[in-house]
């Protein structure tokens, strides 16, 4: 669901500083707000898979930035109480900066504890299950969304030939 950007939160802790990374259409930023992550040269990895893949198939426009931010549940729920009225800790958020086509595309945000749970519950990689989701919030960044049951089924149908491309199996498969 995308939503208006959130007021900024407080700043990185001293060792969190955030990781500038550019794939060949995007910028992007990347932000650890709370827990222990790995290091970033990997989540730089993780995230410029996901982004880099999906830029392939749906190009942003030349330049543009965007900011990942791995963070806690606590902060998650407060996210999503706040912007969707849902008390309850999710997997991403996604905060559009602009109308789709903007240079500044917006801020994706990942609870890293439910994508840990969501990937051992589901018997996936947490790896590949982090480049999903980190694939699904870029999807809102340019305009997608999946409120509506056709648009849900082409965006699940697009993040699929995305991942796909990245030998990444259907996350829809089972259901």
């Amino acid at each position: 669901m995308t939503r208006e950007r959130p007021p900024a939160r407080k700043r990185p802790r001293a060792g969190k500083a955030p990781v500038r990374k550019a794939s060949p259409t995007v910028s992007f930023d990347i932000v650890v707000e709370a827990g222990d992550r790995p290091a970033p040269r990997t989540l730089k990895g993780h995230v410029g898979k996901g982004i880099e893949a999906a830029c392939r198939k749906l190009p942003p426009p030349a330049g543009a930035e965007l900011a990942v931010t791995f963070t806690d549940d606590a902060h998650i729920r407060l996210l999503n109480r706040q912007f969707r009225k849902k008390d309850r800790p999710t997997n991403v958020l996604s905060f559009p900066a602009g109308p789709p086509g903007s240079m500044l595309l917006g801020d994706i945000v990942l609870a890293e504890e439910t994508v840990s749970r969501e990937a051992a519950e589901q018997g996936i990689g947490r790896n590949d299950h982090l480049i999903h989701l980190i694939v699904h919030g870029f999807l809102h960044l340019m305009g997608h969304d999946h409120e509506v049951e056709s648009e849900a089924l082409a965006m699940e149908r697009l993040e699929t030939a995305i991942l796909a491309a990245i030998g990444i199996a259907d996350p829809y498969a089972d259901r």
